[in-house]
C-alpha cells in the first residue's frame, strides 16, 4: 500500500499550470460580473427571460409576467456553480442536488463494457433511471450520445451556461416523451456581451487525478444592436486513476457465506467479517482443483514471480470450508491480501473534452429575430475495466508450462488442474470510447400584438448527430486464449517443422498456419508479449445517431376574466430519431465481453400541445396542459397535466399538480441487433434439467410507451416578517406502469408455463439444431415502479449592514434535502416480493436522505463558500434479515433465496465538506478578475464503504478521490 503524498508538493505545479493558461491570453479579458448574485432559487424571476418583464419557466410553455408554476422548480445560477462546483465539469455540481439521484458518470460506468455507456455524464432524477429524465439545452432537445438516447452533459457549452433549471415533476404535456421524472434545462446566456476567460487546474491529496480546463467566450452586437454574435470554446482534461492505493479499500471487510449454515440450525446464512480476501484467484494463478489420483491434492499451490511455486495460507476461516469439493472463494487471515483485484481497478476515468459553440441572431423587424446555432463537441475517455479474471482455466496434465513448473513427479497421476488467476501479466481490460456530437439549429422568434395583448412566438429546425466509437482494448478472444493456454511439447516429426520438445500450441500441430503463440499462465513475469498480442484484441462498434427536430410555439393572452388575464400556449413538434452502425465481422462474436452488433432503425413522432393559465380569484390560479402524440412505432398517446396554486396571503403559497406522463421506447429497446449466449435451463413443462438453449437479445418493435401518473403537493413560505427567507416542502408520488424491462431464457419459459402468451411467442426450437431451444430475449412492457418522497428547500439571504450597521457584504444560507420514502419495482414475477430499495446502499442503491447545505459570505472584494453534502446511512441490502443465533428456520427455498439472513447489515452514510475562496480584483476600465481556490472533501472523508471485494465503496453517492484541490482564474471585460 502506497502512502498519500502531501498536496504541498504539487502546489507549485498547479500554480505554474494556471499561470501558463493566463499568460496564453493575448487580450485583457476578465471574470464574471462580481455583483452579488441571487442564491439558488426555488423559482427566480430571471429564469430563461424572453423579454423584459416576461418569463418562460422551464416546465411550462406559457410566457407570462409573474407566473408561478405549480410544478416545483429549482434553479442553479452561474454564481452558485462558480462558488461551489467541485470540479471543472458542470455535471459533477448538478449531481450534488438531492433530487438528482443515481446518475451515470464516468467514475461509476467502468464496467459498462458492452453497452457503450462508459464515459457518459447522464442525469437521473428521482432514481427512476436516466432514460426517464429529459435533458434540454435552452429548452430544446439534444441528440443522444448512446443508442438508449442518453444526453451527455459533456456535450454542452459549459462556458455559456447561465443557469440550470430542474423541474422535479412530470412534464410530458409540455415537452413530450422522457419527462417522467422531470426536466433538467441548461439555459445559455444568449445575449452575453464582452469577453471572458476561465482557466483552472487541480489535483488530489494523493498526487493523482491531475486535471485542467480552459474556456473562452465572447459576444458582441452589431448593426446598431439589431444583430448579435456569440462564440465559445473550451478544453478540459483529467488524468485517469487506474489503481486504487487508498487505505479504505484494503481493510477486507466482506460479506461471506457461513459454512455452518443450514435451514434448521438458526445461524445466519451470511457473515460480515474483517480481514477477508479472495482465495480463488491470485496474480500469477492458483490451483483450485486437480483431477486424477487423490482429488484436489494440488489445491492451494500458487505461482509467483518467475513461476515460483508457493503454498497458499488459507488462514483461520474459509468459505466454502476448506477440504470440500469446491475450493474456498474467501479466506480470513493467512494470505488474504495476496489477491490484487482491489488494487488493479480504476477510481476515475482519463477524460479529454473539446468543444466549440457559435450563435448569430439578427432582428429583421420589431416582431421577428432570426438566429442560427452550431456546436461541435468531442470527448474521449479511457478507464480500467478490471483485470483478466478467470476461475475456470483448465490445464491438461501434458501442458508444457505445467510440467516445467511443477515437475513430472508432482504431477504423477494428475489428469488436469483448474486455475484461478487475475493474470497480472496481461494488460487490464479498458474502455476507450470516443464521441463527437454536432448540433445545428436555425429559427426565428419574436412578439406581436394579438387580441390587444403581446403574443410571443418561436419556430425552429434542428439537426444533431453523434458519431460514437465504443472501443474496448485488451479484450480476451475466447478461442485464441484457449488455444494459447493449451501449450504442449512438440513431438518429433511435427507438421510445424520445429525441434522436438519445443513448446507450441496444441492447435498448431494440426493447423500449422493458425498463428497461435503459446502462453504461460503460471507465474508473474512469465508471459510473452507475442502470446498476449495473439490472445487479446481491441473490439469496437461504430454507431451514428441522428436527430431531426422542428417545432413552433405561440404564447398569447386571448381574453381576460374578472379574475385576470387568461394565458394560452399552443404549439407542435416533429422529431425523427435514427441509428446506424458498423462492426467488423471479427468483433461480432467470440470475445469474453463486447461481441458487438450494429443497430439500425428509426422512428418519428408528431406532437401538438395546448397549455393554459387561468386565474380563478382569491389567490387561486389554474394551470393545465394536454399533448397529443403520434409515434410511428407505437401509435397515438395523450399526456396531460392539471395544477393549481393558491396564495391566500403574500407569505404562503400552496401548489398541487397531477400529470399523466409517458416514455416511448428508445432506439435500443426497439431495434438493438442483439448479443448471443448459450447455456442450459430447467423446462417447467417437463421438469427436465439441463435443457440446452441459444439466446439472442434483440429489440422489440411492438413495445408500447411507459405510462406514469405523478402527483406533487407542496407549500412555499416566504414570511414578510423575515425578508430574504424562503422555505418549500413538496411531496411527490410517481406510479409507473408498463415499464419496459427484460426477461431472459429461464424467466421467459417460466412465464410461458404460467399462461403468458406473449412470452410463449419469444421462444421455440433452435432452427440451427445446435441447441434444443432458441430464445429471443426482447424487452417487454411488464414492470411497475413506485417512487415517493419529500423535497425540502430553504434559503435565507441577508445584507449584513441590515444587521451590523456598516458591515460589508451579504450572507446566503441554502439547504436542499430529499427524503426518499419508497422506490419499489414490481417485475410481476410470481412468488417474488417486490423490494423497496430506499435506504439500501449496496447494489441498486438509493439513500433515505440526500442533502446539501451551503453558506456564502460575499463582498465586493472576496467571497467564501462552505458546503456540506452527503447521504444518510442505511443497509447493505434490503433483502437481508438481520439475526445472530435466532434466525428463522424451515423456510421454503424460494424465501431463503430472496430473504437471506445475515449477522450485520448496517452501512454508514457519508458527509463531505467543501470550501471555496474567491478573491475579486478590479482591473480598471470595467475589467474584473477573480482568483479562486477550491478544496473538495476538506477533511478527506472516506467513501460509503461496502462489505465487498474489488472496489469496496458505493461509487454513485461517494467521494472516491479524497481531498482534492483546484486553483484558477476568471477574467472578464464588457
Amino acid at each position: 500500500m502506497t502512502t498519500s503524498m502531501p498536496f504541498r508538493r504539487y502546489l507549485p505545479a498547479l500554480a505554474r499550470a494556471t499561470s501558463l493558461a493566463a499568460l496564453c491570453i493575448a487580450t485583457p479579458v476578465f471574470a464574471q460580473d462580481t455583483a452579488p448574485a441571487a442564491p439558488v432559487s426555488e423559482q427566480p424571476t430571471d429564469a430563461a427571460t424572453q423579454a423584459e418583464g416576461e418569463i418562460l419557466v422551464t416546465g411550462s410553455r406559457v410566457v407570462r409576467d409573474g407566473f408561478q408554476s405549480p410544478t416545483p422548480l429549482t434553479v442553479l445560477t452561474a454564481q452558485d456553480i462558480q462558488n461551489s462546483s467541485p470540479t471543472n465539469n458542470l455535471a459533477d455540481f448538478v449531481n450534488q442536488i438531492p433530487a438528482v439521484a443515481g446518475s451515470l458518470r464516468p467514475a461509476n460506468s467502468r464496467l459498462a463494457i458492452s453497452s457503450g455507456l462508459a464515459g457518459i455524464n447522464a442525469l437521473n432524477l428521482r432514481a427512476l433511471g436516466e432514460i426517464r429524465t429529459l435533458v434540454l439545452l435552452d429548452g430544446r432537445r439534444s441528440v443522444g450520445s448512446s443508442v438508449t438516447g442518453l444526453v451527455d452533459i459533456n456535450t454542452f457549452p459549459q462556458a455559456l451556461v447561465k443557469s440550470v433549471e430542474i423541474v422535479t415533476g412530470g412534464a410530458s404535456a409540455a415537452y413530450g416523451s422522457d419527462a417522467v421524472a422531470g426536466v433538467v434545462n441548461f439555459a445559455l446566456d444568449k445575449t452575453y456581451e464582452g469577453l471572458k476567460v476561465t482557466a483552472d487546474s487541480g489535483i488530489t491529496e494523493y498526487g493523482d487525478g491531475f486535471n485542467y480546463s480552459f474556456s473562452v467566450a465572447g459576444g458582441t452586437s452589431f448593426a446598431d444592436g439589431r444583430g448579435h454574435v456569440l462564440l465559445s470554446g473550451e478544453v478540459a482534461h483529467r488524468d485517469g486513476i487506474f489503481q486504487v492505493d487508498r487505505e479504505w479499500n484494503a481493510r477486507g471487510r466482506v460479506v461471506v457465506t457461513n459454512p455452518a449454515y443450514t435451514n434448521t440450525n438458526g445461524v445466519p446464512q451470511f457473515l460480515t467479517l474483517d480481514r477477508i480476501g479472495v482465495a480463488n484467484a491470485t496474480p500469477g494463478g492458483i490451483i483450485l482443483n486437480s483431477a486424477g489420483g487423490t482429488a484436489n491434492r494440488l489445491r492451494g499451490l500458487y505461482f509467483g514471480p518467475g513461476g515460483s511455486v508457493n503454498q497458499f495460507n488459507y488462514g483461520s476461516f474459509n468459505s466454502p470450508a476448506l477440504g470440500g469439493s469446491t475450493a474456498p472463494t474467501r479466506t480470513q487471515g493467512g494470505d488474504w491480501q495476496l489477491n490484487d483485484q482491489g488494487r488493479n481497478i480504476g477510481l476515475d476515468a482519463d477524460d479529454d473534452r473539446h468543444g466549440v459553440f457559435g450563435r448569430v441572431s439578427y432582428q429583421l423587424a420589431d416582431w421577428i429575430t432570426v438566429f442560427g446555432e452550431a456546436s461541435y463537441n468531442w470527448q474521449k475517455t479511457l478507464f480500467n475495466a478490471g483485470p483478466q479474471l478467470s476461475t475456470t482455466t483448465t490445464l491438461r496434465s501434458d501442458n508444457a508450462y505445467l510440467i516445467n513448473t511443477l515437475g513430472a513427479a508432482r504431477l504423477a497421476g494428475i489428469t488436469s488442474v483448474t486455475l484461478g488467476t487475475t493474470a497480472v501479466d496481461l494488460p487490464y481490460r479498458k474502455n476507450n470510447s470516443s464521441r463527437d456530437v454536432q448540433r445545428y439549429a436555425i429559427g426565428a422568434e419574436g412578439d406581436f400584438q394579438l387580441f390587444g395583448n403581446k403574443a410571443v412566438w418561436s419556430a425552429y429546425g434542428q439537426y444533431g448527430e453523434t458519431n460514437a466509437r465504443e472501443q474496448l482494448r485488451d479484450i480476451m478472444n475466447v478461442t485464441r486464449m484457449a488455444n494459447a493456454t493449451d501449450a504442449v511439447f512438440a513431438p518429433a516429426g511435427n507438421a510445424l517443422g520445429v525441434a522436438a520438445g519445443t513448446i507450441v500450441c496444441r492447435s498448431t500441430l494440426t493447423a500449422p498456419t493458425n498463428g497461435c503463440v503459446p502462453m504461460n499462465r503460471l507465474g508473474i513475469g512469465v508471459t510473452s508479449q507475442g502470446s498476449i498480442d495473439y490472445a487479446l484484441g481491441d473490439p469496437y462498434r461504430d454507431q451514428t445517431l441522428k436527430q431531426t427536430v422542428a417545432g413552433i410555439n405561440l404564447s398569447v393572452v386571448p381574453f381576460a376574466t374578472w379574475a385576470g388575464d387568461v394565458s394560452v400556449a399552443v404549439g407542435g413538434e416533429y422529431r425523427k430519431e435514427e441509428v446506424s452502425g458498423n462492426v467488423p465481422t471479427e468483433f461480432q462474436t467470440g470475445w469474453s465481453v463486447g461481441n458487438f452488433l450494429p443497430t439500425f432503425g428509426s422512428y418519428n413522432v408528431k406532437e401538438a400541445y395546448l397549455e393554459t393559465v387561468v386565474p380563478l380569484g382569491s389567490g387561486v390560479e389554474f394551470n393545465g396542459a394536454v399533448r397529443a402524440t403520434d409515434y410511428s412505432t407505437s401509435g397515438y398517446v395523450t399526456t396531460w397535466k392539471i395544477g393549481t396554486t393558491w396564495q391566500p396571503i403574500d407569505d404562503i403559497r400552496f401548489r398541487v399538480t397531477r400529470s399523466r406522463d409517458i416514455r416511448a421506447p428508445n432506439l435500443s429497446e426497439l431495434f438493438q441487433a442483439g448479443t448471443s449466449r448459450t447455456n442450459t435451463l430447467t423446462d417447467p413443462f417437463t421438469g427436465r434439467n439441463g435443457v440446452t438453449f441459444r439466446e439472442t437479445t434483440t429489440g422489440n418493435i411492438n413495445l408500447d410507451p411507459e405510462v406514469a401518473d405523478s402527483t406533487s403537493v407542496g407549500v412555499v413560505l416566504q414570511p414578510r416578517f423575515l425578508p430574504g427567507f424562503s422555505f418549500s416542502a413538496d411531496g411527490f408520488l410517481i406510479q409507473l406502469k408498463d415499464a419496459i424491462g427484460q426477461y431472459f431464457a429461464q424467466d421467459i419459459i417460466n412465464r410461458c408455463a404460467e399462461g403468458r402468451q406473449e412470452f410463449c411467442a419469444a421462444y421455440g426450437p433452435d432452427p440451427t439444431g445446435d441447441r434444443e431451444l432458441f430464445f429471443r430475449a426482447s424487452p417487454f412492457n411488464f414492470a411497475r415502479q413506485t417512487v415517493r418522497g419529500i423535497d425540502f428547500d430553504t434559503t435565507y439571504r441577508v445584507a449584513l449592514d441590515e444587521v451590523f450597521g456598516n458591515a460589508p457584504g451579504n450572507v446566503t444560507l441554502k439547504a436542499l434535502a430529499t427524503r426518499y420514502i419508497d422506490n419499489i419495482t414490481d417485475a410481476g414475477v410470481p412468488n417474488v416480493v417486490p423490494i423497496d430499495i430506499v435506504g439500501q446502499l449496496g447494489g441498486a442503491s438509493l439513500p433515505k436522505w440526500i442533502y446539501r447545505f451551503n453558506a456564502t459570505y460575499d463582498t465586493d472584494s472576496f467571497a467564501i463558500t462552505g458546503t456540506a453534502r452527503g447521504v444518510g446511512g442505511g443497509t447493505y441490502s434490503n433483502n437481508y434479515i438481520v439475526c445472530a443465533n435466532d434466525c428463522p428456520t424451515g423456510r421454503p427455498a424460494s424465501t431463503v433465496l430472496q430473504f437471506p439472513t445475515i449477522d450485520s447489515n448496517r452501512i454508514d452514510g457519508a458527509t463531505y465538506f467543501d470550501l471555496n475562496l474567491t478573491s475579486k480584483i478590479d482591473m480598471g476600465g470595467g475589467a474584473k478578475g477573480e482568483l479562486f481556490f477550491n478544496v473538495t472533501n476538506v477533511f478527506n472523508g472516506e467513501p460509503i464503504l461496502l462489505p465487498e471485494t474489488g472496489l469496496a465503496a458505493n461509487s454513485t453517492y461517494s467521494d472516491l478521490l479524497g481531498r482534492s484541490f483546484r486553483i484558477g482564474i476568471r477574467m472578464q471585460t464588457r
